[in-house]
């Protein structure tokens, strides 16, 4: 699993929400959603943002390139 799939899990799962949940958020499919979390799919640059933001983290913190959250 890459260090972003694990990264998404662990966060959307301390704030306690659900993939389908979160995917409403984003407005994506559900499926779509977790191909990022399964590492089968990874999202583009925009939606990288719309989740940084909604996790209130760095973009080099969901792609493991910095350690800290903020």
């Amino acid at each position: 699993m890459s260090v972003f799939a694990e990264q998404l899990k662990t966060l959307r799962k301390i704030n306690g929400i659900t993939q389908k949940e979160l995917a409403e958020k984003l407005k994506i499919k559900q499926n779509s959603y977790s191909d990022w979390e399964n590492g089968k799919s990874e999202p583009n640059i925009e939606m990288l943002v719309r989740l940084a933001d909604y996790f209130d983290v760095s973009v080099d913190y969901l792609l493991g390139r910095k350690r800290e959250r903020n």
